[in-house]
């Protein structure tokens, strides 16, 4: 799509131009394997620069969100018309069809490889970083190797003091995990507490190192077998460990918050552990219709989610509704992080962040959560399609004949998600949502039942907060569908589906898929430029 934003980045490894798959010449063109690195002169301007880029890479539709959600049961894109078609980009991530040359792969690696570097710029000791500043470049360093690690198996790492001819080392496994948690601990001890709700929480925290931290720990048997093919089992002591940094960051006052969808609005709340200032319109306008709102010019008429994946939810199969406007009770018996959809605008009256539209608040008729079914304007009217047809969105994906199909779909098919609502800011607000403390919650959950405790009553807690059925059980196939309940659309689902060994099962319009899928190639400019890449098993 033309709508999508495309991040140029400068590659940590590639010193060539990538012409075509036949152009692989090295060429010397990369500034940052330049001799004569002598250190920053400006550490915290590299430091804003580099947050910059994280939170872009972030509130991306395509690259790493693509990767973390379109190849998982979570999303999928399909063509409709002219539309999203796309030389098959989107349709080959969800089928596990991808090859060696798909952007949505080269791009991320290029991403998180430059921003390790840079933040190990403004770690060497010759840019004079201050204390605070090079906490906060520990803590994008992990959370950098961390995301390449997740994807990729291996990092490349280029230490800053040696020479710039010198070819970077490649860290995997066990190596690679023992530096993310050193340069987490680092962070751990050199970044604020920052209390729940208060502060500076665009910036990482005690509390965000600490997340990330568990979530690295809950891994750990995941990545010390990655070029293997081995789950490997959670060691006892990496559990406790994860149990204990999720106490720690009760410590600061997070907590479970009731009001599910006031998280993802920017007013201060108890679950928000870092933020970044990035908008959220791509999450908003790439799954809403052209004619869902005149915000943003309109829809973008996309992203959709399975039908199998909205059925993890109580509720209606067929419809989600709210009793009148996005205030009210919902009628189909679904539980609250379903969301609804409601049949007219909210009064405008002047709420922080909200638009008046001819006496609404404009972007209010659009729902919450999934969308499925007739959709309303602002007035009450019922929307319809460009060609004149009800904007009724279903849970098929067909063709015009009416078979199964992820081509030639009309404008209607799907099940749409709307996570952040366009009635405050329209969609350009600068506050996406990176890390909350509902996913801490869970993995701590996680950790008990991996280490032979019971969290049901821990997980019954949320669920009784967001209004759904308490489970007599938990097993590990609850707790994988409880965190696609609550941090849907939230780019986890890929890492949580691996964890739970779910990642390569089949789902609509996918089968069963080779163990090679749970990495994704290493891009082959890289292992020109670097023999010290080995191309991940399979590919």
């Amino acid at each position: 799509m033309k709508r999508i934003l495309k991040h140029l980045t400068i590659s940590l490894l590639a010193v060539f131009a990538l012409g075509s798959c036949s152009n692989l010449e090295i060429q010397e063109t990369d500034s940052f394997i330049s001799e004569g690195f002598q250190g920053l002169e400006d550490p915290a301007s590299a430091l804003d620069q580099l947050y910059n880029n994280v939170y872009g890479q972030w509130a991306d539709q395509a690259n790493r969100y693509a990767l973390y959600e379109v190849t998982t049961d979570a999303l999928l894109v399909p063509t409709r018309g002219a539309d999203w078609g796309d030389n098959g980009r989107w349709r080959k991530l969800h089928q596990h069809e991808w090859g060696l040359e798909e952007t949505d792969i080269l791009t991320p690696f290029d991403q998180y490889n430059s921003d390790q570097l840079l933040a190990s710029q403004i770690l060497d000791s010759r840019s004079g970083a201050t204390s605070e500043v090079a906490a906060q470049a520990s803590f994008l360093r992990a959370y950098s190797m961390f995301t390449v690690l997740d994807l990729f198996g291996q990092v490349p790492y280029r230490d800053t003091q040696l020479s710039s001819s010198t070819v970077p080392e490649v860290l995997s496994g066990a190596a690679a995990v023992d530096f993310i948690l050193s340069d987490l601990d680092n962070a751990i001890s050199g970044l604020p507490s920052v209390q729940a709700g208060t502060g500076d929480l665009k910036r990482a925290t005690k509390a965000a190192a600490r997340l990330l931290k568990a979530k690295v720990l809950l891994n750990r048997h995941i990545y010390d077998n990655q070029l293997t093919g081995g789950g490997g089992t959670p060691a006892a002591g990496d559990m406790q460990e994860v149990i204990n940094l999720v106490d720690a960051i009760d410590g600061d006052g997070y907590a479970l918050q009731a009001g599910y969808f006031e998280i993802f609005e920017s007013s201060a709340d108890t679950e928000t552990i870092w933020w970044g200032t990035a908008g959220v319109g791509n999450r908003i306008f790439n799954g809403l219709h052209y004619n869902s709102t005149g915000l943003g010019g309109g829809g973008w008429n996309g992203f959709s989610t399975l039908a199998e994946y909205y059925d993890l939810f109580e509720g209606d199969a067929n419809q989600n509704r709210y009793e009148s406007d996005l205030e009210s009770a919902q009628i189909d018996g679904q539980e609250e992080r379903r969301g609804g959809v409601p049949n007219i605008g909210v009064t405008f009256s002047g709420a922080a962040g909200t638009s008046d539209n001819g006496g609404f608040e404009d972007g209010s008729n659009v729902g919450n959560g999934f969308l499925v079914g007739q959709q309303y304007g602002l007035a009450g009217n019922a929307l319809q399609d460009r060609q004149g047809q009800p904007l009724v969105f279903s849970r098929e994906f067909e063709d015009g004949d009416g078979n199964p199909s992820l081509i030639n779909n009309d404008e209607k098919t799907g099940i749409r998600v709307m996570k952040y609502n366009p009635r405050f800011g329209g969609g350009f607000e600068g506050h996406n949502l990176m890390l909350r403390y509902a996913d801490a919650y869970l993995m701590r959950a996680e950790a008990r039942l991996r280490s032979g405790g019971d969290p049901t009553a821990e997980v019954n807690a949320l669920r009784v907060l967001r209004g759904a059925t308490p489970l007599a059980s938990v097993t590990e196939s609850a707790l994988l569908d409880e965190r696609g309940r609550e941090l849907y659309a939230e780019g986890w689902r890929r890492n949580d589906m691996i964890r739970f060994g779910q990642y390569l099962r089949n789902w609509e319009f996918k089968g069963d898929t080779d163990a090679k899928r749970l990495l994704f190639p290493i891009p082959l400019p890289q292992l020109l430029a670097n023999p010290n890449l080995q191309q991940n098993p399979g590919y």
